[in-house]
């Protein structure tokens, strides 16, 4: 592990990250067309296994709208494809997929598999419909990537504009989603599009806050999941979560204040684990505020929940009535769920992280790279003076030659 601090950076605050807001309204309509799109299946011959479509199988397919394009985009499409829910079954996810202009090297254009950070639950959220909760940041930060001359894939992650709910920081799960994007966007490209546009077999993961959380532990699994269909290279993690399920684990009722977005976090923490595991019977220890904010988490996306958290006055600490401890197995569960891996990483991966960071305080990632660090992992870990989101722009002269060098190897 390298750990070194940069020595610049540009801050940006919390209002920056959220972007300009643009009307919502529009962006859901233009949705609800797409959706009807993408409602009759494209044919695919990727093979059928074990009764049910391979990993990656694209089963619809349809034009991305252009506002949601990264720039430097040739042409994007959102797909839907097969991959893995949280309970181990074949299940249907959709993402986006953006080829960059020009034709594409020989063997096809290298991919980065972007991870996205918290949008919320509902299917209303999913990226590929409406863009992500800070739209203006991520392409901004993408369009720097598909400059190096990389085609970008993002998975909305399962439940998240498909059935069921999204099973919120579940690594394994994602991780799953995020390798299996890869293959949908190779899939569809060798099927429907022109040889200018193929994508490689050569493969990274990037990806900030729940993304970064997501591509780390995907980074951990990337070779098994991907087989030998693909070869990752490596990952890329800006503000990754670590040790949340100490933190889950612990929880109890509490007059202790916490800002709109990690009470909001919290929410879509319980909200999932509630759904995932059933079995915990977590209302049980829920306040009256504390159902009412959680069942609302499956139904309102991150901007506007943060909002109504802000309006309400609410905290974490006023979601519960007893501690969560009081639930048998409950921290067995959570460190399944969420935890993050410690060892078993083949290929370098890259940590950045923010020392001004309040939405996921450096503390707990520091330590968590320490433990990679103990274990011989291949980890780059380097802070810079910003905050959450100033970490994207802000470790890029680091991370593209970074990425750079894992291509070239």
């Amino acid at each position: 592990m390298v750990t070194r601090t940069a020595k610049s950076g540009t801050a940006q605050s919390r209002s920056a990250e959220s972007g300009t807001a643009k009307s919502r309204l529009c962006t859901v309509v233009a949705a609800t067309a797409v959706l009807a799109a993408t409602a009759a299946p494209s044919v695919s011959a990727t093979p059928v296994r074990h009764g049910h479509p391979a990993p990656g199988t694209v089963v619809g397919s349809a034009p991305l709208t252009e506002d949601l394009w990264v720039p430097g985009t040739g042409a994007a499409y959102r797909l839907t494809y097969t991959t893995t829910d949280a309970h181990g079954r074949t299940a249907r996810s959709t993402g986006s997929v953006f080829v960059p202009k020009g034709e594409a090297p020989q063997g096809g254009w290298p991919v980065v598999s972007w991870a996205h950070g918290t949008v919320g639950l509902d299917d209303s959220c999913a990226p590929s419909l409406v863009g992500s909760s800070a739209q203006e940041r991520d392409l901004a930060y993408l369009a720097k990537w598909m400059e190096q001359g990389y085609a970008v894939v993002a998975s909305d992650y399962v439940g998240l504009g498909t059935k069921g709910l999204m099973p919120y920081l579940d690594g394994r799960t994602t991780a799953h989603n995020v390798v299996d994007m890869v293959k949908a966007g190779r899939n569809f490209a060798e099927e429907r599009l022109p040889q200018s546009a193929r994508l490689s077999r050569e493969w990274v993961t990037i990806g900030q806050s729940q993304g970064a959380g997501a591509a780390i532990y995907t980074a951990r699994h990337a070779t098994e999941f991907g087989g030998a269909e693909l070869d990752y290279r490596g990952a890329v993690g800006t503000g990754t979560p670590a040790y949340v399920e100490k933190l889950v684990a612990a929880a109890e009722p509490s007059d202790e204040p916490s800002s709109p977005v990690t009470t909001a976090y919290g929410a879509y923490i319980f909200a999932a684990l509630r759904d995932v595991h059933p079995e915990l019977r977590i209302n049980r220890v829920l306040s009256r505020e504390g159902k009412e904010f959680i069942d609302r988490a499956e139904k309102e996306c991150l901007r506007p929940f943060e909002k109504r958290i802000e309006e309400a006055g609410v905290s974490s600490g006023d979601f519960l009535d007893r501690p969560v401890n009081e639930i048998p197995g409950f921290a067995e569960t959570v460190r399944e769920y969420m935890g993050m891996p410690e060892d078993g990483f083949d290929q370098p991966f890259f940590m950045a992280h923010g020392t001004k960071d309040k939405d996921v305080p450096i503390s707990a990632t520091a330590a968590y790279a320490a433990a990679l660090k103990a274990n011989g992992e291949p980890v780059t870990f380097a802070t810079y003076p910003t905050d959450h989101s100033g970490t994207m722009a802000a470790s890029q002269p680091d991370t593209v030659p970074f990425v750079r060098e894992l291509f070239a190897d």
